[in-house]
């Protein structure tokens, strides 16, 4: 995508952030950024255990309604899980200044996943016909695959905002009180579910890497 001469901001919390409190500031933001009073950012965040529905959510697939909270949300796609363990990167990025093209943005976003998980020496893979970032499972049987990392979007205004999650070591448990974008034919994984010893700051460099790759530049921002 066509890269905006100044750098994004990028901003960690260390302390996990509540749902409802992220996407208020998550729209504060966007909106700021519409008017050009803010420079552009991704946020990266861990959450409470919790699910979240997106636009396309099929209430069977909530198995366990009463397991967590249960957050309906404006991005796109189906149930996911957040939780502890799992990095949340919230984009907010102004298509007009790169390419106002959500499909080619949707595609950045894979191609940011996969560039993350080769610094792991793990492929990653996108498919045509389900959402997300796949890896092949041999091991565990023929034709296996297990989701590694999650995409869910909006876009208000050319204002990118939700983003993108990558399972670095949650409790994998947890997603079986839903069905994960509604795919019942495959699993999901995690970097030390594959036996990799990937702590979250490691995650966080690999994640900053990869996107001045796809991206351009970034800048730290303190919380």
């Amino acid at each position: 995508m066509r890269r905006p001469d100044s750098p994004v901001d990028w901003c960690v919390s260390d302390a996990p952030v509540p749902y409802d409190a992220a996407v208020r500031r998550m729209e504060a933001l966007a909106a700021d950024i519409a008017e050009g009073r803010a420079q552009e950012r991704v946020w990266l965040v861990e959450h409470p255990p919790l699910y979240t529905a997106g636009t396309s959510a099929d209430a069977a697939d909530l198995i366990a309604p009463d397991r967590f909270p249960v957050h309906r949300t404006g991005r796109g796609g189906q149930f996911t899980y957040h939780g502890p363990g799992q990095r949340v990167a919230y984009v907010m990025l102004d298509l007009k200044r790169r390419r106002p093209d959500v499909r080619a943005y949707v595609r950045a976003l894979e191609t940011w996943l996969i560039e993350t998980l080769a610094a792991f020496n793990v492929c990653g893979e996108r498919r045509d016909d389900r959402i997300g970032v796949w890896v092949r499972r041999p091991e565990l049987g023929a034709g296996r695959e297990d989701k590694i990392a999650a995409l869910g979007v909006r876009v208000r205004r050319w204002v990118t905002f939700h983003g993108v999650s990558l399972n670095v070591d949650p409790d994998l448990e947890h997603f079986s009180g839903i069905v994960p974008c509604g795919v019942r034919e495959h699993g999901v994984t995690s970097l030390v579910d594959l036996g990799l010893p990937v702590t979250m700051a490691d995650a966080d460099l690999a994640l900053r890497t990869a996107f001045e790759t796809v991206f351009g530049p970034t800048r730290p921002l303190a919380e």
